[in-house]
């Protein structure tokens, strides 16, 4: 079918417009949508790079947000988004994680306290950076903001939880805060993970100091000069500065 018939939503006789008649559930509804718009190359090629680790219908990015949107615009928002999100994680299909997500971020300003149980279960299930970093730094990072009572406990448990997607996500959930960030908070987390050997931790150190390093430049140089990092936390973390000294 592919993004042209999306596009076409007046057209009567469009298979899309004919599924929608039926009385298919809120998730079948948009299965049918991602069937129809699959692409098998893309789908190996995106699968490849992913280490096999999941299926895909093979809708590149744009053409997969454009889906969501329509399906959205089509159906609304269920009545029990947390019910909905995990039936869609659930789902073989990395789209459909993707678009839950999508979900997430639409509702992230009207999210309940509890919505913090949600996020958690979406950082330790299915995980891999794809949807780690989006929920870290975006669904997570909001609802602490509105919320800012859960940090203590929830980033305290996560850092001693021995699981690095977790301990990525107390990292990176201050990563656009900017002036607001916890320096000290940051720090502490820093310190306590500088040791450990998973590359996705040592990324993620030097991603946030990298980030803050556009607020607070010297505060970053002079945390890195004091610090044994690992050479590619290091190297991360100063990217903009040595760019900036050019």
């Amino acid at each position: 079918m592919r993004s042209n018939l999306i596009n076409n939503k007046n057209q009567n006789n469009s298979l899309m417009t004919k599924k929608y008649i039926t009385t298919m559930t809120y998730t079948e509804k948009l299965r049918s949508i991602f069937e129809d718009c699959k692409n098998p190359v893309d789908a190996e090629k995106m699968s490849a790079y992913m280490r096999e680790q999941y299926v895909y219908f093979g809708l590149k990015s744009p053409e997969r947000k454009e889906a969501v949107k329509f399906f959205f615009k089509e159906n609304g928002f269920p009545n029990d988004i947390n019910h909905t999100v995990k039936e869609w994680w659930n789902q073989p299909e990395r789209e459909f994680q993707y678009a839950a997500m999508n979900l997430l971020e639409k509702n992230m300003k009207t999210a309940p306290v509890n919505r913090i149980e949600l996020y958690e279960y979406l950082i330790i299930n299915k995980s891999w950076w794809d949807t780690i970093d989006m929920i870290a730094a975006k669904l997570v990072g909001h609802h602490f903001k509105i919320y800012p009572e859960l940090i203590p406990h929830y980033t305290e448990k996560w850092m001693l939880s021995g699981n690095f997607w977790l301990q990525r996500s107390a990292l990176l959930f201050q990563l656009k805060y900017k002036k607001d960030t916890n320096w000290n908070m940051m720090q502490s987390f820093i310190l306590k993970l500088k040791d450990e050997k998973e590359f996705f931790i040592r990324k993620a150190i030097g991603w946030v100091l990298r980030e803050y390093s556009k607020t607070y430049p010297d505060k970053v140089i002079e945390f890195i000069e004091n610090t044994e990092l690992s050479n590619l936390s290091k190297r991360e973390g100063l990217k903009v500065i040595k760019r900036q000294m050019k």
